[in-house]
């Protein structure tokens, strides 16, 4: 926690004046938030920073009413009214900021994706009647959440081979050079470029995706659905994205025609991304 030189020499290690959380809606702190304290004639008595933790106390202040605005990068600044009782104590309790734009995003840093608790799946229709599913089980990726939506980005890889529908027999054709051709292009890429916001907690992420040595741009439909302290101690983010992408934009352009003109495979796949990403870098396994 940063206080003036000042206020910290004037304060008994035993006393203290304002005291406040800072927090954002859904509880978690909002780190080095600024805190700005001014007396009835708009003189500013004080500025501190919160800690860590999101906690804010300042040295005692004189008796009396004062304003108190607390301002954040990427949050709306918020005013609050704190009384200073005569031993100078002034208690504010939890303040709590809202994201600018009224959109929340998960604390600041970086998340890893975790993908035993994930899903990356294409859908493609069969015979025009029903679909069929596709999952890549081995994939990794991480989002760095900046101050704002706008500083945020993603990376993300695929292990081509890793596709699986259940049967054997297709997933092999899949891996060919009619679909994927794993064998010249083993790995899929994803990149965001830009995000723009749609709704409360809903973003359009603009990117590029690389796949069959095509590269495209392509847009996720994204959802941050909230975050969870986890049994082993760590923090999670969940996401969901989805999309649609054109099989012959990657040179997918394989295809059947049975009876009635109908396609053994519709022309289009969609995509669905359910992500858990574990807050902090995660060190490479051994």
């Amino acid at each position: 926690m940063y206080t003036s030189p000042q206020a910290t020499e004037s304060a008994p290690s035993e006393r203290r004046g304002l005291h406040a959380l800072v927090r954002t809606k859904d509880g978690w702190a909002v780190q080095h938030a600024v805190i700005t304290v001014t007396d009835g004639y708009g003189n500013q008595v004080v500025r501190v920073e919160a800690d860590a933790e999101g906690a804010v106390m300042t040295a005692p202040l004189a008796p009396g009413v004062y304003t108190v605005v607390v301002t954040a990068v990427g949050y709306s600044p918020i005013a609050s009214t704190a009384i200073a009782t005569t031993s100078g104590t002034a208690e504010l309790g939890v303040l709590v900021l809202a994201r600018q734009g009224g959109v929340e995003l998960p604390p600041p840093g970086v998340w890893t994706i975790d993908p035993a608790h994930s899903k990356v799946a294409a859908t493609a229709q069969h015979l025009g009647l029903s679909s069929v599913q596709g999952r890549f089980t081995e994939f990794s990726g991480r989002i760095d959440v900046g101050p704002t939506a706008e500083t945020s980005s993603v990376a993300a890889e695929i292990n081509a081979a890793s596709i699986t529908t259940g049967n054997g027999t297709r997933d092999d054709h899949l891996r060919s050079a009619d679909f994927l051709d794993v064998a010249t292009y083993p790995t899929i890429f994803y990149r965001s470029i830009g995000l723009s916001v749609t709704g409360p907690d809903r973003w359009t992420l603009y990117g590029v995706l690389t796949m069959s040595g095509i590269t495209r741009s392509v847009d996720l439909d994204l959802s941050y659905l909230g975050t969870s302290p986890d049994p082993w101690g760590g923090l999670r983010a969940a996401f969901r994205a989805t999309t649609e992408l054109r099989r012959e934009d990657f040179a997918m352009n394989y295809n059947q025609v049975v009876q009635a003109g109908i396609s053994l495979i519709g022309a289009t796949l969609k995509v669905e991304l359910d992500i858990q990403a574990i807050q902090g870098e995660l060190a490479p396994e051994a």
